[in-house]
């Protein structure tokens, strides 16, 4: 059973990359569906790993990949800081100032 918990850490990590690429690509509303499947991946996460444990091994592999996601979604926020910015002007009616 905890291989397959291992599975859900790996297939976050592959949503939080693909969002990182979409991040740097601009394509902010892809990043937003991303989002979405890993909130989906991680409830499901939750749930498996209720009443399993992971071998010593497997919690090392478990912290890596945690890293990774965590170093990805470091970046997608400072990729996402002009965007976001621009968004509270927006729905503030400011209009942008160029610098």
């Amino acid at each position: 059973m905890s291989t397959n918990l291992l599975t859900y850490y790996e297939a976050i990590e592959k949503a939080s990359a693909d969002m990182l690429d979409a991040a740097r690509a601009g394509n902010w509303e892809h990043v937003i569906k991303l989002e979405g499947a890993c909130v989906l991946l991680i409830s499901q996460l939750k749930n498996a790993a209720r009443g399993n444990a992971l071998s010593v091994e497997e919690s090392q592999l478990k912290s890596r990949i945690m890293k990774r996601i965590l170093v990805n979604d470091a970046e997608i926020r400072h990729l996402a800081e002009p965007w976001l910015e621009d968004l509270d002007h927006m729905m503030a009616g400011k209009p942008k100032t160029l610098h």
